[in-house]
């Protein structure tokens, strides 16, 4: 044990501050919420135990819940995937040597700064109403562009290419995995008259499968905690005919505008218990295409 404690010691100290914080600050809302998603509570009286009837009720009877499911999984389906690639391609692009490289880092990583604020939601709803800029820009190519925000068919994927738009963090994270990849590798590809596409699948990706498969993780989680964005365009209600009614949208409101703390608490356990299932699978099918260098086979 003091072996273990003198190998980890810098680690932890460093972790010191998280950890108070933690244990001072947030695990006591994380028991109280699984304590009141066994009862019925309003704010205004006492929590009354209602055991499981929340979470019987959520799968037997909520027709909007499972809509924030379907809504959430296609987000999250399609976003993280689009947005993986969207950050390799310009992490990639970046790694050629251009000049200013600083600069352009800085550039592309703004908008993950900034995309979760609440100005850019409301920016990207002028944006996509029907007046606005895009389908202005669309008109002048004789184009009549739809309701992108009050259409159920377009209004998710302006969310899309929203959180698409914040691929910042990614790239800075696939750049420096580019970077620790060899350049011999592909100096020997080329002498083999390796093609780019050859390189890239035989190289690129599994040198880089741990920093995909972290990438992944990390923007799969935060896909599924998408709010801002949501809340914002849908004017808090998940409009139009809840084709953006994201679970957190719902679980916000079943809080604070239908004041059933219960039942948003348990809700708010469901969406921990999704998220940790689907980190669990990652991790699982990772054995089958993530391999790191340190590993002996």
């Amino acid at each position: 044990m003091q072996k273990f404690f003198a190998r980890n010691f810098a680690g932890y100290a460093f972790l010191t501050p998280w950890l108070i914080g933690f244990f001072l600050l947030s695990i006591g809302p994380i028991l109280a919420s699984f304590y009141l998603g066994f009862t019925k509570y309003n704010v205004v009286r006492p929590p009354q135990w209602i055991g499981l009837d929340n979470y019987a009720y959520m799968l037997q009877f909520d027709q909007r819940f499972w809509k924030a499911l379907q809504v959430t999984f296609t987000f999250v389906v399609v976003s993280v995937p689009l947005k993986l690639i969207f950050a390799l391609g310009v992490a990639m692009a970046l790694d050629k040597g251009i000049r200013a490289i600083g600069w352009y880092r800085a550039l592309f990583y703004l908008p993950s700064i900034l995309g979760g604020s609440i100005a850019v939601a409301i920016l990207w709803r002028q944006l996509f109403n029907y007046d606005g800029v895009i389908n202005s820009a669309l008109s002048l190519i004789g184009i009549d562009g739809p309701y992108w925000l009050s259409d159920p068919k377009f209004s998710l994927w302006t969310l899309v290419v929203l959180a698409v738009w914040q691929f910042g963090s990614p790239m800075l994270i696939f750049l420096a995995g580019l970077r620790a990849i060899p350049q011999e590798l592909y100096e020997a590809a080329e002498i083999d008259a390796a093609s780019a596409s050859k390189k890239f699948f035989a190289i690129t990706v599994p040198l880089l499968a741990p920093v995909i498969f972290f990438n992944l993780v990390l923007q799969m989680i935060e896909a599924f905690k998408s709010f801002s964005g949501a809340f914002i365009i849908s004017g808090g209600t998940g409009a139009p005919l809840d084709s953006l009614l994201f679970f957190t949208v719902y679980l916000y409101n079943e809080a604070f505008s239908f004041l059933r703390m219960g039942y948003a608490s348990a809700l708010a356990w469901v969406l921990l218990l999704i998220i940790a299932l689907f980190t669990a699978i990652a991790f699982w099918t990772s054995k089958y295409w993530v391999h790191y260098e340190n590993e002996r086979g």
